[in-house]
């Protein structure tokens, strides 16, 4: 299967923590986007609302996506760095917010039609609690859903990816995992709503990415390009406890090639998009890394697919540690 491959163009930026206001100097918008075209495989480019793309200069961003021979895969509505949601977006106990995050959202679905792009990722970061018996779990399920409900039935030509991480900003997010991200999908009502799966924060979730996937697909959808309500994929990685955004590979190898496995088994042909925070790297080479790095576990899993078949028809966990021994041993290299 034909992968593509896209770039969060913030990953190119300035990085910053609770303890540095910046690690780098932030480039504009256009070498940015320079940058990220220069990438190897890179074919497509997630822009953040607001931050990289607003009404006013969509015609501009087009324009130059359009000189760059690259598309706009996804925009991410800033709905996390903006202080008027310290305490929610859709789901705040403020109507008036709530009404402001869905109009916003709207006019990024405008954006998002005038320069073709299919879809919008949606991460609601301050969704979420931080103290217990400071949240109306119910009420605020219910204001998130009716928001999504909204959205989508005024776009049916967009798709809505909700992209679920456990914590932070917020000690407890309310989409935290894929199931209850499949819940809210399912509680919509609405196809073009799914789900997008940023593989550090299912690390976080201590799910298996690979099972994530299959109940994705199981959970239904009518789009031939995705697998089921998988609509979008983020690609990083962390050592378990953290959202540390690092290169792909660099902390876990079998779960990505059993990620690819499933991602291939069920039938995504959706964008492996990076999103990646290189505080201390130079961007360019951690994201052209991990793209490096996807070729080569996928390579691994359509060489070898038969046998990865087998292998989970047999169950045996030494036969498949002897397999991965191999096929991620120094003779497996692929040419870059």
């Amino acid at each position: 299967m034909s992968r593509r491959y896209s770039v969060i163009l913030g990953n190119l930026g300035n990085t910053k923590d609770r303890f540095c206001g910046g690690y780098k100097d932030n480039p504009d918008t256009a070498a940015m986007l320079r940058q990220a075209a220069g990438i190897p495989h890179v074919q497509g480019i997630e822009l953040v609302g607001t931050w990289d793309i607003t009404p006013d200069n969509a015609k501009q961003m087009k324009g130059l996506l359009g000189d760059l021979g690259k598309v706009c895969t996804s925009i991410i509505p800033d709905l996390f760095a903006d202080k008027r949601f310290w305490k929610g977006s859709y789901s705040s106990a403020d109507p008036a917010v709530r009404r402001y995050a869905i109009d916003y959202t709207r006019r990024l679905c405008d954006v998002a039609l005038s320069i073709n792009c299919p879809l919008l990722n949606i991460w609601p970061g301050q969704d979420g609690y931080d103290y217990l018996l400071t949240a109306d779990y119910d009420s605020a399920r219910s204001w998130f859903r009716d928001g999504l409900i909204e959205i989508a039935q005024a776009y049916p030509q967009l798709r809505f990816a909700l992209e679920y991480k456990p914590k932070e900003p917020r000690c407890r997010s309310y989409l935290a995992t894929m199931a209850d991200t499949l819940l809210m999908c399912l509680e919509t009502g609405c196809a073009n709503v799914g789900v997008c799966i940023d593989t550090g924060h299912s690390y976080v979730a201590q799910e298996s990415v690979g099972e994530a996937i299959v109940l994705a697909r199981r959970a239904g959808g009518g789009y031939p390009d995705t697998a089921g309500r998988l609509f979008h994929m983020h690609f990083n990685d962390n050592h378990g406890h953290w959202d540390d955004d690092m290169i792909v590979g660099s902390v876990h190898s079998s779960t990505y090639v059993e990620t690819l496995y499933w991602l291939d088994r069920c039938g995504y042909a959706g964008w492996l998009s990076m999103d990646q925070y290189p505080y201390r790297e130079d961007a360019v080479g951690a994201i052209s890394e991990s793209i490096l790095w996807l070729r080569q576990f996928d390579d691994i899993v359509q060489r070898h697919r038969a046998r990865i078949d087998a292998l989970l028809t047999a169950g045996d966990a030494v036969a498949t540690s002897r397999f991965l021994r191999s096929a991620l041993g120094p003779s497996a290299g692929m040419p870059q």
